[in-house]
């Protein structure tokens, strides 16, 4: 099926003679076949095109999980536009970011948020879609009749996904059907999954996590999936017995070492169970193997390079690492530009298919970390032990990673540096055995009044709920070197145990 679009060709492919067969088992509602989500992907994408969606046109997303949201993604390649998802607790005035900066011809959103984004669209149009997967979109998909897919290339872009750095605007990773469909296959493989296999998939689908390795490895393996909106720590072990992998963040596994049900019986049947997104801790590693007698397979990726290394399936997966570079993926680290010697730490490089094409319309910031031969630098700090396994150590970005989401200090710092009552601040991470790390706020005061509640109380206004700090602290000043500079890694050691001796 779908032969000239190069990414559905291969997400159809393993479908082939089996559309009676089922793909995704919906707790509480109707299981969906392989047929049924190819011919719903077809109608999204008629939809999409009777409303001006143009081959390269971008489609907007800020949707809750439902399988019509996957066939919304499906449908959107098979148009030959490209698929911008958006993580859902982003505010009104985040979104309005990316809509203008990537002007898309077509927003689909939450029904309760459609007037207010309606505001900000920027001319897309602005169409519905509410978490039982009903809305404007699905009734216009239901008046359509099948879809010939627009014809694309390997080059030719899939998915704009944003990122950011530490300073600036948020950049906008550009992803070609290549880059996506190229390594979910040699993820497929090198994780060896197969048709026999039961995913539960419990992840987000507006990262590349749950949208770019959960489903489309799933796709192409002609596995089913578990399909769950959220993570439930009930739902994921009441599917254990009956499934054979999880793919999650580190914090889908401190939450299931907290019930008594995790035991060896109940995840008999699993293969595998990975973790990627932030780092797991050691101590995670061990009581899961010790709880299911299975070890957790870690990996590593970026939204730029989706997955570039992992730990083996076969062979030893060796905790607080990230494993080897990926088949398929070359890997370096280098200080000054100069490649490291074992054991010595550098910046993280990566070159293979894997690679985006750079970042949508930001040549600049594009050149800066896409060499021109290939090479991408991850801004992550790295080591390789002697037998060749990658260990992250830090970011040379300032980045905080809290359950698997980014968060950038500077968009924090701003808002909290413009309060009334605050004469500076610094935001940092810091470890949480449940999300990986804390975003933590410390504040110096120009108005020794103000509190807490005055500093948390706006930002939750303007800040989607991860990005908000979980802990505020005041000091008289902030650590500083003799340039003058603030110093974050003494501030990440002070307070290194905040959150890690209550729990």
């Amino acid at each position: 099926m779908y032969q000239d679009n190069h990414l559905m060709a291969g997400l159809s492919g393993a479908a082939v003679g089996r559309e009676g067969e089922v793909f995704a088992e919906v707790p509480g509602g109707a299981d969906v076949t392989f047929g049924a989500l190819f011919t719903g992907a077809e109608r999204m994408a008629a939809a999409l095109v009777a409303q001006g969606v143009m081959p390269g046109d971008r489609v907007a997303v800020q949707v809750e999980k439902t399988v019509a949201a996957i066939q919304l993604y499906l449908g959107t390649v098979m148009a030959g536009a490209v698929f911008l998802p958006l993580n859902t607790a982003y505010t009104t005035a985040e979104v309005a970011y990316f809509l203008s900066d990537a002007t898309p011809r077509v927003l689909v959103c939450d029904p309760a948020k459609a007037a207010a984004l309606s505001e900000v669209a920027k001319g897309a149009a602005v169409l519905t879609l509410d978490d039982a997967g009903e809305g404007r979109l699905v009734d216009l998909a239901a008046a359509q009749q099948g879809f010939v897919p627009v014809a694309r290339g390997p080059q030719d872009l899939a998915a704009i996904l944003y990122t950011s750095g530490t300073t600036g605007r948020s950049k906008g990773a550009m992803l070609s059907h290549d880059n996506l469909l190229s390594n979910s296959q040699m993820l497929r493989d090198y994780w060896q999954f197969t048709r026999e296999d039961v995913l539960i998939h419990a992840l987000p689908i507006f990262h590349t996590h749950g949208l770019f390795v959960a489903t489309n490895v799933a796709l192409l393996a002609g596995a089913s999936v578990i399909f769950l909106a959220r993570f439930e720590g009930e739902a994921i072990l009441e599917a254990m017995p009956r499934a054979t992998s999880l793919m999650g963040v580190p914090t889908f596994y401190t939450r299931l070492l907290q019930d008594a049900r995790l035991t060896r019986e109940r995840a008999a049947n699993m293969r595998l169970f990975i973790s990627g997104s932030a780092p797991l801790l050691v101590d995670t590693h061990e009581q899961w193997e010790a709880r299911t007698g299975h070890r957790i397979l870690e990996r590593y990726g970026m939204t730029e390079t989706n997955m570039s290394t992992s730990n083996p399936y076969d062979g030893e997966r060796r905790a607080g690492t990230v494993g080897f570079p990926l088949p398929g993926v070359e890997a370096r680290i280098r200080a000054d530009g100069i490649e490291v010697p074992e054991g010595e730490i550098g910046v993280l490089e990566v070159r293979g298919r894997n690679v985006f094409k750079g970042y949508w319309q930001m040549p600049e910031k594009t050149a800066e970390e896409l060499l021109a031969d290939g090479w991408f630098i991850t801004g992550d700090l790295a080591q390789r032990d002697g037998d060749g396994y990658v260990t992250i150590v830090g970011r040379a970005k300032d980045l905080v990673i809290t359950g698997g989401f980014n968060v950038y200090p500077k968009e924090l710092e701003a808002l909290i540096d413009d309060l009334d009552g605050v004469l500076e601040s610094a935001v940092i991470g810091v470890p949480h055995a449940d999300f990986g790390e804390a975003v933590v706020a410390v504040v110096v005061r120009s108005d020794p009044t103000l509190t807490e509640a005055e500093i948390s109380t706006p930002l939750a206004q303007s800040l989607a709920k991860f990005k908000q700090p979980k802990q505020i602290i005041f000091l008289p000043e902030l650590p500083r070197n003799t340039m003058g500079k603030v110093q974050k890694k003494a501030l990440r050691e002070t307070y290194a145990d905040l959150f890690t001796q209550a729990t």
